[in-house]
């Protein structure tokens, strides 16, 4: 996972967070892995076949 999205990283698997904080920045982590992958492969060669 990309490492540029600390404050996430902390709120995501932190201790302090409350409950609802922790999932909306594990949601925020996972959308962001999946734009990221998802940019990944439209520029990939071959559009990723």
């Amino acid at each position: 996972m990309d490492t540029r999205l600390p404050p996430l990283w902390a709120s995501a698997y932190g201790s302090t967070a409350s409950r609802l904080r922790r999932a909306l920045a594990r949601t925020a982590l996972r959308a962001a892995r999946f734009a990221r992958d998802l940019a990944r492969e439209d520029h990939t060669p071959g559009c990723g076949y």
